[in-house]
Protein backbone atom coordinates (compact mmCIF):
# COMPACT_ATOMS: atom_id res chain seq x y z
CA UNK A 1 0.00 0.00 0.00
CA UNK A 2 1.00 3.65 0.22
CA UNK A 3 1.71 5.36 3.03
CA UNK A 4 3.46 8.82 4.00
CA UNK A 5 6.29 7.62 5.85
CA UNK A 6 7.53 9.93 8.33
CA UNK A 7 11.42 8.78 7.77
CA UNK A 8 13.29 10.88 10.91
CA UNK A 9 12.64 13.97 12.99
CA UNK A 10 12.62 17.06 11.33
CA UNK A 11 11.10 19.70 8.47
CA UNK A 12 8.52 18.54 6.00
CA UNK A 13 10.71 17.03 3.85
CA UNK A 14 11.12 14.09 6.15
CA UNK A 15 7.61 13.08 4.95
CA UNK A 16 8.13 10.70 2.21
CA UNK A 17 5.74 9.08 0.15
CA UNK A 18 6.71 4.99 0.01
CA UNK A 19 5.04 1.86 -0.93
CA UNK A 20 4.91 -0.55 2.43
CA UNK A 21 3.39 -3.93 3.25
CA UNK A 22 -0.22 -3.44 4.19
CA UNK A 23 -1.17 -4.45 8.04
CA UNK A 24 -3.05 -7.20 8.78
CA UNK A 25 -5.21 -8.37 11.40
CA UNK A 26 -3.29 -10.47 14.29
CA UNK A 27 -5.97 -10.07 16.69
CA UNK A 28 -9.67 -11.76 17.07
CA UNK A 29 -11.54 -8.59 17.92
CA UNK A 30 -9.16 -6.02 15.20
CA UNK A 31 -11.19 -4.74 12.09
CA UNK A 32 -8.84 -3.31 8.67
CA UNK A 33 -9.93 0.09 7.39
CA UNK A 34 -9.22 1.20 3.66
CA UNK A 35 -9.01 4.57 4.57
CA UNK A 36 -10.98 6.94 2.43
CA UNK A 37 -9.38 10.22 4.15
CA UNK A 38 -6.98 11.49 6.66
CA UNK A 39 -7.57 14.40 8.82
CA UNK A 40 -4.45 16.57 9.77
CA UNK A 41 -4.12 18.34 12.88
CA UNK A 42 -1.62 20.32 14.83
CA UNK A 43 -0.17 17.60 17.06
CA UNK A 44 0.72 15.82 14.00
CA UNK A 45 3.32 18.81 12.74
CA UNK A 46 4.67 18.95 16.48
CA UNK A 47 5.32 15.01 16.52
CA UNK A 48 7.20 15.42 13.15
CA UNK A 49 9.31 18.17 14.78
CA UNK A 50 10.11 17.08 18.06
CA UNK A 51 9.39 13.54 18.36
CA UNK A 52 7.10 10.56 18.73
CA UNK A 53 5.10 9.22 22.11
CA UNK A 54 6.18 5.95 23.69
CA UNK A 55 9.81 6.72 22.80
CA UNK A 56 9.28 5.04 19.44
CA UNK A 57 11.63 5.96 16.74
CA UNK A 58 11.01 6.77 12.78
CA UNK A 59 10.18 5.47 10.47
CA UNK A 60 6.45 5.61 12.09
CA UNK A 61 3.22 7.09 10.23
CA UNK A 62 1.32 9.76 11.31
CA UNK A 63 -2.33 11.02 11.26
CA UNK A 64 -5.01 10.49 14.02
CA UNK A 65 -7.85 10.98 12.56
CA UNK A 66 -9.55 8.91 9.82
CA UNK A 67 -12.27 7.42 7.82
CA UNK A 68 -13.03 4.40 5.24
CA UNK A 69 -14.74 0.99 4.71
CA UNK A 70 -14.29 -1.79 6.98
CA UNK A 71 -13.16 -4.44 4.58
CA UNK A 72 -11.97 -7.15 7.17
CA UNK A 73 -12.74 -8.31 10.79
CA UNK A 74 -11.26 -10.60 12.87
CA UNK A 75 -13.41 -13.88 14.41
CA UNK A 76 -14.76 -12.24 17.63
CA UNK A 77 -15.82 -8.70 16.16
CA UNK A 78 -19.68 -8.31 16.89
CA UNK A 79 -19.99 -4.39 15.90
CA UNK A 80 -18.93 -4.24 12.64
CA UNK A 81 -18.92 -6.29 9.29
CA UNK A 82 -17.25 -5.82 5.94
CA UNK A 83 -18.94 -2.14 4.12
CA UNK A 84 -19.53 -0.77 7.16
CA UNK A 85 -18.32 3.21 7.16
CA UNK A 86 -16.52 4.00 10.17
CA UNK A 87 -14.56 7.00 11.78
CA UNK A 88 -12.22 6.99 14.36
CA UNK A 89 -9.06 9.30 16.38
CA UNK A 90 -6.15 6.14 16.70
CA UNK A 91 -3.17 6.08 15.87
CA UNK A 92 -0.66 8.14 14.48
CA UNK A 93 1.32 9.04 18.15
CA UNK A 94 4.36 6.58 17.63
CA UNK A 95 3.03 3.28 18.77
CA UNK A 96 0.46 2.36 16.28
CA UNK A 97 0.16 3.38 13.05
CA UNK A 98 -1.06 6.38 11.43
CA UNK A 99 -3.83 7.51 8.94
CA UNK A 100 -1.57 8.64 6.16
CA UNK A 101 -1.92 5.56 4.36
CA UNK A 102 -4.27 3.44 2.74
CA UNK A 103 -4.98 0.94 5.15
CA UNK A 104 -5.43 0.34 8.67
CA UNK A 105 -6.21 -2.28 11.37
CA UNK A 106 -7.68 -1.50 15.07
CA UNK A 107 -9.61 -2.88 18.20
CA UNK A 108 -13.04 -2.75 16.86
CA UNK A 109 -13.57 -0.56 19.98
CA UNK A 110 -11.86 2.37 18.93
CA UNK A 111 -14.14 2.87 15.50
CA UNK A 112 -17.50 3.81 15.17
CA UNK A 113 -20.25 3.89 12.93
CA UNK A 114 -19.82 7.19 10.89
CA UNK A 115 -22.16 9.70 10.69
CA UNK A 116 -24.70 9.20 8.27
CA UNK A 117 -24.73 11.61 4.80
CA UNK A 118 -21.54 13.33 6.02
CA UNK A 119 -18.70 12.03 3.63
CA UNK A 120 -15.41 10.76 4.11
CA UNK A 121 -13.74 13.73 3.93
CA UNK A 122 -16.23 15.78 6.81
CA UNK A 123 -15.78 12.58 8.95
CA UNK A 124 -11.84 12.22 8.91
CA UNK A 125 -11.59 16.27 9.25
CA UNK A 126 -13.70 15.65 12.88
CA UNK A 127 -12.87 13.59 15.17
CA UNK A 128 -10.04 14.87 17.76
CA UNK A 129 -11.55 18.54 17.28
CA UNK A 130 -14.80 17.57 18.56
CA UNK A 131 -13.56 15.53 21.15
CA UNK A 132 -11.08 18.04 22.22
CA UNK A 133 -13.76 20.82 21.80
CA UNK A 134 -16.82 18.69 24.32
CA UNK A 135 -14.45 17.71 26.68
CA UNK A 136 -13.25 21.17 27.24
CA UNK A 137 -16.33 22.80 27.13
CA UNK A 138 -18.82 20.28 28.45
CA UNK A 139 -16.40 18.15 30.88
CA UNK A 140 -13.81 20.37 32.26
CA UNK A 141 -15.97 23.94 31.77
CA UNK A 142 -19.00 22.55 32.90
CA UNK A 143 -21.10 24.45 30.65
CA UNK A 144 -24.44 25.46 31.27
CA UNK A 145 -27.49 26.73 29.78
CA UNK A 146 -27.04 30.64 29.71
CA UNK A 147 -23.90 31.36 30.77
CA UNK A 148 -21.03 32.96 28.85
CA UNK A 149 -18.14 31.32 26.92
CA UNK A 150 -15.31 33.05 25.22
CA UNK A 151 -13.86 30.91 22.64
CA UNK A 152 -10.44 32.07 21.63
CA UNK A 153 -9.54 31.37 17.73
CA UNK A 154 -13.33 30.60 16.75
CA UNK A 155 -12.47 29.95 13.22
CA UNK A 156 -9.93 27.40 13.72
CA UNK A 157 -10.47 23.89 13.51
CA UNK A 158 -11.38 23.18 17.11
CA UNK A 159 -12.83 26.48 17.89
CA UNK A 160 -15.37 26.49 14.99
CA UNK A 161 -16.61 23.33 16.57
CA UNK A 162 -16.85 24.96 20.28
CA UNK A 163 -19.03 27.30 19.13
CA UNK A 164 -21.10 25.09 17.79
CA UNK A 165 -21.45 22.66 20.76
CA UNK A 166 -21.95 25.64 22.88
CA UNK A 167 -24.64 26.62 21.12
CA UNK A 168 -26.10 23.10 21.45
CA UNK A 169 -25.72 24.15 25.19
CA UNK A 170 -27.70 27.61 24.68
CA UNK A 171 -24.90 29.66 25.93
CA UNK A 172 -23.97 32.85 25.00
CA UNK A 173 -20.58 32.81 22.68
CA UNK A 174 -17.71 35.16 22.05
CA UNK A 175 -15.34 33.96 19.98
CA UNK A 176 -12.02 35.80 18.26
CA UNK A 177 -11.25 35.97 15.24
CA UNK A 178 -8.50 38.10 12.92
CA UNK A 179 -10.25 38.81 9.34
CA UNK A 180 -13.78 39.92 8.41
CA UNK A 181 -14.30 37.48 6.56
CA UNK A 182 -13.70 34.62 9.74
CA UNK A 183 -15.87 36.87 11.42
CA UNK A 184 -18.49 36.22 8.83
CA UNK A 185 -17.77 32.39 9.41
CA UNK A 186 -17.73 32.44 13.08
CA UNK A 187 -21.28 34.37 12.91
CA UNK A 188 -22.47 31.53 10.16
CA UNK A 189 -22.05 29.34 12.98
CA UNK A 190 -24.35 30.97 15.79
CA UNK A 191 -21.81 33.11 17.76
CA UNK A 192 -23.17 35.94 19.38
CA UNK A 193 -20.86 38.27 19.71
CA UNK A 194 -17.17 38.34 17.58
CA UNK A 195 -14.04 40.35 18.15
CA UNK A 196 -11.67 40.80 15.75
CA UNK A 197 -8.55 40.87 17.67
CA UNK A 198 -6.46 42.96 15.57
CA UNK A 199 -8.26 46.11 15.66
CA UNK A 200 -10.28 45.87 19.22
CA UNK A 201 -9.42 45.84 22.49
CA UNK A 202 -10.23 42.48 23.55
CA UNK A 203 -11.17 43.32 27.64
CA UNK A 204 -13.05 46.44 26.72
CA UNK A 205 -15.23 44.55 24.18
CA UNK A 206 -15.75 41.68 26.82
CA UNK A 207 -16.68 44.26 29.12
CA UNK A 208 -18.98 45.84 27.45
CA UNK A 209 -20.87 42.29 26.38
CA UNK A 210 -20.95 40.93 30.04
CA UNK A 211 -21.94 44.30 31.05
CA UNK A 212 -18.86 44.11 33.44
CA UNK A 213 -19.19 40.91 35.23
CA UNK A 214 -16.71 39.03 33.10
CA UNK A 215 -17.66 35.66 31.23
CA UNK A 216 -18.30 32.26 32.90
CA UNK A 217 -15.78 30.65 30.67
CA UNK A 218 -12.89 30.85 28.28
CA UNK A 219 -11.54 28.09 26.37
CA UNK A 220 -8.02 28.70 25.29
CA UNK A 221 -6.91 27.05 21.91
CA UNK A 222 -3.83 29.69 21.37
CA UNK A 223 -1.60 29.27 24.10
CA UNK A 224 0.70 31.39 26.93
CA UNK A 225 -0.31 34.85 26.38
CA UNK A 226 -4.10 34.52 25.47
CA UNK A 227 -4.31 32.17 28.52
CA UNK A 228 -2.84 35.35 30.64
CA UNK A 229 -5.23 37.58 29.03
CA UNK A 230 -7.52 35.64 29.51
CA UNK A 231 -7.53 35.42 33.51
CA UNK A 232 -8.96 39.46 33.98
CA UNK A 233 -12.02 38.54 31.83
CA UNK A 234 -13.56 35.78 33.64
CA UNK A 235 -16.17 36.06 36.18
CA UNK A 236 -15.80 35.67 39.66
CA UNK A 237 -16.21 31.56 40.24
CA UNK A 238 -15.50 31.32 36.40
CA UNK A 239 -13.43 28.77 34.55
CA UNK A 240 -10.52 28.76 32.46
CA UNK A 241 -9.99 25.53 29.90
CA UNK A 242 -6.85 25.28 28.09
CA UNK A 243 -5.20 22.53 25.93
CA UNK A 244 -2.26 23.95 25.62
CA UNK A 245 0.97 24.67 28.31
CA UNK A 246 -0.04 28.18 30.00
CA UNK A 247 4.33 28.36 30.24
CA UNK A 248 6.21 29.29 33.28
CA UNK A 249 5.49 32.73 34.33
CA UNK A 250 2.30 32.28 35.02
CA UNK A 251 0.77 34.73 37.76
CA UNK A 252 -2.09 33.13 39.99
CA UNK A 253 -2.88 35.37 42.49
CA UNK A 254 -6.25 36.98 40.60
CA UNK A 255 -7.05 33.56 40.04
CA UNK A 256 -7.10 32.93 43.49
CA UNK A 257 -8.51 36.24 44.45
CA UNK A 258 -11.54 35.43 42.30
CA UNK A 259 -11.47 31.71 42.63
CA UNK A 260 -11.23 30.64 39.42
CA UNK A 261 -10.94 27.27 37.95
CA UNK A 262 -8.47 26.38 35.73
CA UNK A 263 -8.53 23.11 33.84
CA UNK A 264 -6.65 21.06 30.96
CA UNK A 265 -7.53 19.06 28.38
CA UNK A 266 -5.70 16.83 26.15
CA UNK A 267 -7.82 14.42 24.51
CA UNK A 268 -5.09 12.03 23.82
CA UNK A 269 -4.46 11.26 27.48
CA UNK A 270 -6.84 7.61 27.56
CA UNK A 271 -4.32 6.67 24.16
CA UNK A 272 -1.42 7.54 25.74
CA UNK A 273 -2.46 5.95 29.36
CA UNK A 274 -4.37 3.60 28.41
CA UNK A 275 -7.62 4.15 30.40
CA UNK A 276 -9.96 2.05 28.63
CA UNK A 277 -13.29 3.84 30.77
CA UNK A 278 -12.05 7.60 29.34
CA UNK A 279 -11.73 5.99 25.79
CA UNK A 280 -15.06 4.35 25.97
CA UNK A 281 -16.30 7.95 27.00
CA UNK A 282 -15.13 9.58 23.96
CA UNK A 283 -16.31 6.91 21.64
CA UNK A 284 -20.01 7.95 22.86
CA UNK A 285 -18.78 11.22 21.81
CA UNK A 286 -18.16 10.31 18.51
CA UNK A 287 -21.41 8.68 18.58
CA UNK A 288 -23.65 11.92 19.86
CA UNK A 289 -21.86 14.22 17.53
CA UNK A 290 -22.01 12.09 14.69
CA UNK A 291 -25.88 11.92 15.44
CA UNK A 292 -25.86 15.63 15.54
CA UNK A 293 -24.05 15.91 12.02
CA UNK A 294 -26.64 13.50 10.58
CA UNK A 295 -29.11 15.82 11.52
CA UNK A 296 -27.55 19.17 10.41
CA UNK A 297 -26.97 20.35 14.18
CA UNK A 298 -23.05 20.21 13.88
CA UNK A 299 -20.99 20.45 10.59
CA UNK A 300 -17.45 20.56 10.29
CA UNK A 301 -15.75 22.66 7.92
CA UNK A 302 -12.90 21.62 5.76
CA UNK A 303 -10.90 24.33 4.42
CA UNK A 304 -8.81 22.49 2.23
CA UNK A 305 -8.14 18.76 0.98
CA UNK A 306 -4.69 17.44 -0.70
CA UNK A 307 -3.84 14.00 -1.87
CA UNK A 308 -2.40 11.68 0.13
CA UNK A 309 1.17 12.56 -1.37
CA UNK A 310 0.95 16.20 -0.34
CA UNK A 311 0.60 15.29 3.52
CA UNK A 312 4.02 17.67 4.06
CA UNK A 313 2.28 20.48 1.92
CA UNK A 314 -0.76 20.55 4.31
CA UNK A 315 1.46 20.37 7.34
CA UNK A 316 3.18 23.49 5.89
CA UNK A 317 -0.06 25.48 5.84
CA UNK A 318 -0.89 24.62 9.42
CA UNK A 319 2.05 25.51 10.55
CA UNK A 320 2.04 29.00 8.59
CA UNK A 321 -1.10 29.69 11.38
CA UNK A 322 -4.54 31.01 11.43
CA UNK A 323 -6.06 28.14 9.27
CA UNK A 324 -9.98 28.47 8.78
CA UNK A 325 -11.71 25.08 9.80
CA UNK A 326 -9.57 21.55 8.93
CA UNK A 327 -7.41 20.30 6.53
CA UNK A 328 -7.93 16.70 5.20
CA UNK A 329 -5.87 14.11 2.88
CA UNK A 330 -8.22 12.46 0.55
CA UNK A 331 -6.74 8.93 0.15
Amino acid sequence: MQAVVMTDIGNIDVLKLKEIAEPEIISPRQIKVRLAAAGVNPVDTKLRKKGLFYGAQPPAILGCDGAGEVVAVGEKVIRFQPGDQVWFCHGGLGREQGNYAQFTVMDENRAEFAPARISSTGAAAAPLALITAWEALYDRGRLQKDQSVLIHAGAGGVGHLAIQLAKLRSARVITTVSSQAKADFVQSLGADAVINYKKQDLGEAIHEFTEGKGVDLVFDTVGPEVFRQSLPLLAEYGTLVTILDPGDSLVTGEARNKNLTIAFTLMLTPALKDLPEALAHQGEILRLCGEWMSEGKLKVEVSKTLPLAEAGKAHGIIEEGHTQGKLVLEI
